[in-house]
């Protein structure tokens, strides 16, 4: 006795499918084509809990987030103005070192110019100054008006920077004595002044005109 045959037919299959609807028709089977369209979604579209990327972008920072911008754009801001304020302060600093190099350079030219103005001066009264001293040497500067006006013009060129040059019993010194002769003696030591012959003048650093000495050597 033969057994039937349990596959199904060509017209089976068909009448399985239905009238009028062809294999793979997504009327057929509905839910199988919606998992596949669900599939199918790009992954960018879906975030965590079905959520979009536009819904992410949208979502409004959390206190905690707001805050910590803050407190980075705060330090930015901090640091930037703290640098700024380095900068300004250097540059006054600079400034500042500046104007004090100006300041004592024009106090240091100020006093050259007063010491050449006061030399050239001096030296338009040395003939007036070699006649004091001659009168004094013969004694007629003692007393009396000419006298008074002797010492008050020397006063007055004191007051200036005038220094006079020239004393028995200095060291011998070629910068401010010019020796005019050698003189055997005891009375000093040898290489000193034994004799002023001329006094020299000097103001400040400058030496007008240097005296003329005699210079002890020993006898």
């Amino acid at each position: 006795m033969s057994m039937p045959d349990p596959t199904p037919g060509p017209d089976e299959n068909a009448a399985e499918d239905g009238p009028g609807n062809a294999p793979g028709d997504p009327a057929a089977h509905p839910d199988e084509h919606r998992a596949q369209d669900s599939g199918t979604r790009p992954a960018e579209e879906a975030g965590p809990e079905g959520l979009t990327v536009d819904d992410i972008l949208s979502t409004p920072q959390s206190t905690d987030a707001e805050s910590g911008d803050a407190a980075r754009a705060a330090a930015e801001g901090e640091d930037s103005s703290t640098a700024l304020a380095e900068e300004r302060l250097e540059e006054l600093r600079r400034l500042q070192a500046e104007f004090v190099n100006f300041k004592h350079r024009t106090a240091r030219e100020k006093e050259q110019l007063r010491t050449f103005v006061t030399g050239d001066l001096l030296q338009t009264l040395l003939p007036v100054f070699d006649d004091i001293d001659a009168a004094r040497q013969a004694g007629d500067l003692t007393d009396g008006p000419f006298a008074a006006i002797a010492n008050k013009l020397e006063e007055i060129l004191v007051r200036q920077g005038l220094v006079r040059l020239g004393e028995i019993g200095e060291k011998f010194d070629p910068n401010v004595h010019e020796a005019v002769l050698q003189q055997p003696t005891s009375e000093v030591e040898p290489d000193q002044v034994s004799m002023v012959l001329r006094s020299g003048f000097r103001i400040g650093e400058r030496v007008v005109r240097p005296a003329q000495v005699a210079v002890a050597v020993a006898e």
